[in-house]
């Protein structure tokens, strides 16, 4: 029998689940569902989806699986209007949201209508946004996090993970609170902390604007990932409160730390603070992807003539390697300039660095 799947959300997750599901399971039927009319027509055109769906009410009735993809504050209203419908028996409902304990609460009325909400969080993501940047190969190796409750049986488990197996990501079991305290710490405290230090250096560079230029380089990679949807982050945090609020306190005491370190001017304990830091960075997997997106980047030291970056670019054209940034940094003492390419992937990283190497290019990794 055909399944149908409906997507709920089509930005670049919606689109790239139902990627994957079209490329395991061809015969799915897979109907689309968004506010924005232009990204539905933009995801059938594009054979995202097969149909266009204009109201709920219309498709999740037949629907035996259905996967919203929107921010959290808009999945728990999205899960409140499917509480009214008559969904078909058996169905399957899972979300893609970063903060879980909220959802899966507003999610389990739904086993009263032999429904079975299952959550789930893809901690996958890419520069790119919108449905035109779906890609199948979105979530390969990175880590898929479900939240079951004690009523979803085994058996359903397996069917959702059977149905997304063309993700070809890791499938992580977790109870949605577990999730939130590890996202958290590892996903949500640094977003706030990276968003924290752009407001100092934009505050002072309203005083100096020199500061604004310098932060052009080293700073701009280190907080990229304050440059997230605020609406999507503002509902992480007031979806995550009880677990960021302890954080937060304890991140302020280690700041306290530090500051009374530097009033000491105690050199022993400043170099253990940062010794131990290093240390357990260097621990940490460099090959795997986690709750932060990945940065795929690779620096190229380039000779000082005319032509060498088309050079570069064209060699990566001809294996059609995309490219998702390209920045020239200063030259540095040694050598005339360093070029830095970011890709989608680890893999089109890979090939792109042995293409260069091929072509008598020096290339590197920053871990």
């Amino acid at each position: 029998m055909t399944r149908r799947l409906l997507v709920v959300g089509l930005g670049l997750i919606g689109g790239s689940l139902a990627l994957a599901v079209k490329n395991s399971y061809p015969e799915t039927i897979i109907m689309g569902y968004d506010v924005n009319k232009k990204a539905c027509k933009l995801a059938k055109s594009l054979q995202i989806i097969d149909e266009i769906v204009e109201s709920l009410a219309e498709e999740a009735p037949v629907a035996d699986m259905i996967i919203i993809s929107a921010p959290v504050e808009s999945t728990i209203n999205i899960i409140e209007q499917l509480k009214s419908l008559p969904l078909k028996q058996g169905a399957i409902v899972t979300d893609v949201g970063s903060t879980k304990a909220s959802v899966v609460a507003a999610g389990k009325p739904l086993f009263n209508k032999g429904v079975y909400f299952i959550g789930g969080h893809p901690m996958a993501g890419s520069h790119k946004t919108g449905v035109e940047a779906a890609r199948e190969r979105l979530f390969e190796n990175a880590f898929y996090i479900l939240t079951p409750t004690d009523e979803v049986p085994s058996s359903k488990l397996i069917e959702l993970q059977d149905i997304l197996k063309g993700t070809k990501a890791k499938f992580i079991q977790l109870d949605p609170v577990t999730h939130d305290r590890y996202a958290g710490l590892i996903s949500h405290l640094p977003h706030i902390i990276a968003s924290g230090l752009v407001h100092q250096v934009a505050k002072a560079g309203e005083k100096d604007a020199m500061v604004m230029e310098l932060a052009a380089g080293g700073f701009r990679d280190i907080t990229r990932i304050a440059s997230a949807s605020p609406s999507m982050w503002r509902d992480i945090l007031l979806h995550n409160k009880e677990e960021l609020l302890p954080m937060l306190k304890e991140w302020k005491a280690v700041m306290t730390q530090v500051e009374d370190m530097l009033l000491r001017a105690d050199e022993e304990q400043i170099y253990s603070f940062f010794s131990g830091a290093k240390e357990s960075r260097d621990l940490l997997p460099s090959k795997k992807r986690g709750a932060l997106m990945p940065f795929y980047d690779l620096f190229v030291d380039i000779p000082d003539h005319p032509g060498v970056i088309s050079d570069v670019t064209a060699i990566l054209a001809e294996e059609r390697i995309s490219l998702t940034n390209i920045r020239i940094i200063e030259a540095r003492e040694d050598i005339m300039g360093v070029l830095r390419l970011s890709f989608r992937s680890e893999e089109d990283l890979t090939l792109a660095k042995d293409k260069l190497n091929r072509h008598l290019y020096d290339t590197y990794e920053v871990l």
